[in-house]
């Protein structure tokens, strides 16, 4: 199936007549991977039909209702490479979608933005289809902590501020993490300043554990599973686990000349509030709000 095109990777009106589908150009032929046609677009250009799936010719696909883009607003990454990322590195079964947002997804995969030096802390959230959910940056940052994360690696004694956002840009959570020495503490709210908990880090050697707090009671902890806090396994207040975060293979390049961490969350069911927007905000921030320096010390 594959042809010459100079058409770039990207959803499109599917080829094969459903109207209500996109589906997946690599660059180079049409994939198996689709998604709902929900919203109402400027049209973009199809890519040429390749081998006998082809239902009908590029000018009749053109000439269709005008491309309408999924939920998400736009494709994060080649949806083949995300899903590998969940089922082969993270070792993640696939799972039934959820209802298309941070806080209903069963799998929510996390992707810093590969930096040879990092200034400013950005992810990008997808699900495990590789639609984006939202991103997290960090915000608040003065040119003068930029200049000193620049000179020096003194990240773990500043304080760092992130936001939550979905695919359209609205700010879910912020998180707080105030300068420290040792152990690290999260302060979680909602956009407008309402409270919805802490993260607070309980030990220093060995497995890092965080206690997950909220109304003065602990609702939930993270456990590391190695010293090097790559993996973590969150419970709830039963000791009971709810969801795993597993770090997944960047690359050689990536892992020894850039910033960049990934991450996949798993959710085992629907959890109640605050500890739902608590699992949440770690996976999102677990790099720089739990992991700041090289060792995994919070």
């Amino acid at each position: 199936m594959t042809t010459q095109s100079n058409t770039p990777a990207g959803w499109y009106p599917d080829p094969q007549g459903a109207s209500q589908l996109l589906r997946w150009w690599d660059g180079a032929q049409w994939t198996d991977h689709t998604t709902a046609n929900q919203q109402g677009a400027p049209g973009q250009q199809v890519p040429p039909q390749a081998g006998p799936a082809a239902a009908a010719p590029a000018q009749a696909v053109a000439e269709q209702a005008p491309f309408a883009a999924p939920q998400q607003a736009a494709p994060a990454a080649d949806p083949a490479k995300v899903q590998r990322q969940v089922q082969q590195q993270a070792g993640i079964t696939p799972a039934a979608q959820g209802g298309g947002t941070l806080f209903t997804e069963p799998v929510l995969v996390v992707n810093q933005k590969a930096k040879l030096i990092e200034l400013t802390n950005e992810y990008k959230v997808m699900d495990q289809s590789g639609n984006q959910l939202g991103t997290v940056t960090q915000v608040d940052q003065s040119a003068l902590k930029k200049v000193a994360r620049f000179v020096s690696s003194v990240d773990q004694f500043m304080t760092h501020k992130l936001e939550i956002r979905d695919a359209h840009g609205t700010p879910q959570l912020r998180l707080t993490r105030p300068r420290k020495f040792m152990k690290s503490r999260v302060v979680v709210e909602r956009p407008d300043g309402q409270p919805v908990g802490e993260i607070v880090q309980q030990n220093v050697f060995g497995k890092i554990n965080f206690a997950m707090m909220a109304n003065g009671q602990q609702v939930g902890a993270i456990k590391a599973e190695n010293w090097r806090a790559w993996n973590f396994s969150i419970v709830d207040h039963t000791d009971n686990e709810v969801a795993r975060i597993t770090k997944t293979w960047e690359g050689l390049a990536k892992t020894m000349f850039t910033t960049a961490d990934n991450y996949v969350l798993q959710i085992h069911f629907q959890l109640p509030e605050p500890l739902l927007s608590l699992v949440v905000a770690t996976a999102l921030t677990v790099d720089t709000a739990l992991k700041q320096d090289s060792r995994g010390l919070g």
